[in-house]
């Protein structure tokens, strides 16, 4: 298993994610059930052109989908198996934005695993900035093959 940091290089191997979409920056550290990550909100991000000019807001769906990134590289860096599917977003409980996540913020992603299976697994995930909570959720991920087909 890996342990982090793990730059973007390595990112780009676990994650089938593309510019503009890569929510990750660096991941800092994996363990054994959970994996901390960051994402640099910069002023020319994509989504901060229009949401909202004047007055950019990293959009909170854009916050999910970095979590549920952590929890693909968590998923990938600890099951081999994983790495050949492609992770899809199954479901997301209870989802809080606590504060706004402004351009010059670090995003720092938290999540943990709290069950996995062969097809399905459950984190718990929280961003953060500068130490405080700014988003969580518990997020399903189910694992499907890249190429279509049967899972």
């Amino acid at each position: 298993m890996e342990k982090g940091p793990l730059g973007r290089e390595r990112i780009l191997e676990l994650l089938p994610h593309r510019y503009p979409m890569l929510m990750i920056d660096r991941v800092l550290e994996i363990g054994e059930n959970y994996v901390r990550a960051e994402k640099v909100i910069s002023s020319n991000e994509p989504a901060l052109q229009g949401h909202f000019p004047g007055r950019p807001i990293f959009p909170g769906v854009l916050i999910l989908e970095a979590m549920a990134q952590a929890a693909g590289i968590w998923a990938a860096t600890n099951s081999p198996a994983l790495r050949e599917k492609l992770s899809v977003l199954a479901g997301i409980d209870g989802a809080r934005f606590r504060r706004q996540v402004v351009p010059g913020d670090v995003l720092v992603l938290e999540a943990r695993a709290l069950a996995a299976r062969s097809k399905l697994i459950k984190i718990e995930a929280k961003a953060s900035v500068g130490g405080e909570t700014v988003a969580e959720a518990v997020i399903m991920a189910a694992f499907v093959p890249k190429e279509g087909g049967e899972a």
